[in-house]
C-alpha cells in the first residue's frame, strides 16, 4: 500500500484558500468531489473532530480525519496555504500542510490506522516541510510520497 494509491490530481491544491480551521476544511472536503450534502456532513464530523484536540501535528502540517458514511471507501486530500494558518497546532506554529484523510465507518480492507501513521512517519522527515512548499504541481507531490516510499 501506498499513498500515491489514494490521491488523484482533483484532491491535490497547492493554493488551499481559506484564512481559518472551518474555511480550510471546507477546502478540503471539496477536493474530494462530493455532492453538497455529503460535504456539509463530513464538514460537520470534521469539525466535531477537531474539537477532541487539534490535528495539527506540528512543523506546519496537520492531519484532519475522520470515519463518516457518506465516503464507501478511504479518501485522500491534500491541501497547501502558503501564508499558514492558526490552527492550534501541538508546537503552535501556523499550519501550512492539510492531508485530509476520511474512511467509512466499517472498513474491510482497514487501511484508515496504517494510512494515518504513513503520513504522520512522512511528516516527522526533516526535509518534507520544505519540500511541500517547494511543489510546483500535483504530480510533483505525487513524486515526493514515492520518493519517500511512503
Amino acid at each position: 500500500m501506498h499513498l500515491t494509491d489514494f490521491f488523484t490530481p482533483e484532491s491535490i491544491s497547492l493554493a488551499l484558500a481559506g484564512g481559518g480551521k472551518d474555511e480550510i476544511l471546507t477546502g478540503l472536503v471539496s477536493l474530494l468531489g462530493l455532492d453538497d450534502g455529503a460535504s456539509d456532513t463530513l464538514l460537520r464530523m470534521l469539525q466535531r473532530r477537531e474539537t477532541l484536540g487539534s490535528t495539527g501535528v506540528g512543523r506546519g502540517i496537520a492531519i484532519p480525519h475522520c470515519r463518516s458514511l457518506v465516503v464507501t471507501r478511504l479518501r485522500l486530500a491534500y491541501g497547501h496555504h502558503a501564508a499558514g494558518v492558526e490552527y492550534q497546532a501541538i508546537d503552535n506554529r501556523p499550519v501550512h500542510d492539510f492531508f485530509l484523510i476520511v474512511a467509512p465507518p466499517l472498513e474491510i480492507s482497514n487501511q484508515y490506522l496504517p494510512v494515518l501513521g504513513k503520513i504522520a512517519q512522512f511528516a516527522k522527515e526533516p526535509d518534507v516541510p520544505a519540500r511541500l512548499a517547494a511543489l510546483g504541481s500535483a504530480d510533483d507531490f505525487l513524486r515526493l510520497l514515492g520518493e519517500k516510499g511512503v
